[in-house]
């Protein structure tokens, strides 16, 4: 992730609409900035909420709420609760996906 050239920016996320995204269960809720390459989220997820795909995006997440698990293709699993974070490189060594039984709330940069 290479943060592009941008002048300061302040973002009210309360003003920001939310999109809804279907899982393969559940759902969740896109609060989205975009600026070129960069993008930067919150993103709410209800609670059994399962990915409908694998994901090889690098990230920068960081949980706000709720408990999340990070499945990664090859059968490894992360569970993270408010306070936490995780990394994950562009292609990684691993494609991810979350899921979620109790719903979650992330902030994500990528």
């Amino acid at each position: 992730m290479k943060i592009p050239p941008l002048t300061f920016q302040s973002i009210d996320w309360s003003k920001v609409e939310p999109v809804r995204h279907a899982g393969e269960t559940g759902h969740c809720d896109w609060r989205t900035f975009n600026n070129g390459e960069l993008r930067v989220r919150i993103i709410e997820y209800s609670p059994g909420y399962m990915a409908d795909h694998w994901c090889d995006r690098g990230h920068v997440v960081y949980i706000l709420e709720g408990e999340i698990t990070i499945e990664l293709k090859d059968g490894r699993e992360f569970h993270f609760t408010p306070g936490m974070s995780y990394e994950v490189s562009d292609f990684g060594d691993a494609a991810h996906r979350s899921h979620t039984k109790t719903g979650a709330k992330s902030f994500i940069v990528d």
